[in-house]
């Protein structure tokens, strides 16, 4: 049976490098939207994403502004498996994100010239409207299969 994480368990976990998974209400009768992204965050703060819009508004935009509530879970994909999953409020949006909010960002999964080759090249593509979104965590569901190891 695994064992839930301490506050200091959960939050160290989260603040590691790890992709994360969104996901957000839908609109009409389609189901949740569910996607992976890079994210921002210290302990005991706010989750941060950044997204792009082309053209047309992003349906993973629309859907965030909407129910202004979103779910975020990240795992750790090696045995033994560990998990934080994080419900929480969109408290701000930042339209367009600064380039330092953005590499506070990348730079969590990127290499430094890489990071910043990135984040140049968002903010520089034709048409692209950036938001970067944070997110007060509210609830937090987690499970550590450590133990289990035997």
């Amino acid at each position: 049976m695994p064992r839930q994480m301490t506050e200091q368990e959960r939050q160290q976990f989260l603040a590691e490098p790890r992709v994360g998974v969104l996901s957000v209400a839908s609109d009409s009768d389609r189901p949740p939207l569910t996607v992976p992204l890079w994210y921002g965050y210290q302990p005991g703060g706010n989750i941060s994403f950044f997204t792009g819009t082309q053209g047309r508004k992003a349906r993973k935009t629309g859907l965030i502004q909407k129910a202004g509530v979103l779910s975020l879970s990240v795992q750790r994909e090696e045995f033994p498996y560990k998990y934080v999953t994080v419900e929480g409020t969109v408290v701000q949006e930042d339209r367009p994100p600064s380039a330092e909010q953005m590499l506070a960002i990348a730079r969590r999964y990127l290499p430094e010239e890489a990071a910043q080759g990135f984040v140049k090249a968002e903010l520089e593509r034709p048409g692209t409207e950036l938001v970067l979104f944070t997110v007060r965590p509210d609830r937090w569901l987690t499970a550590d299969f450590t133990d289990e190891v035997g």
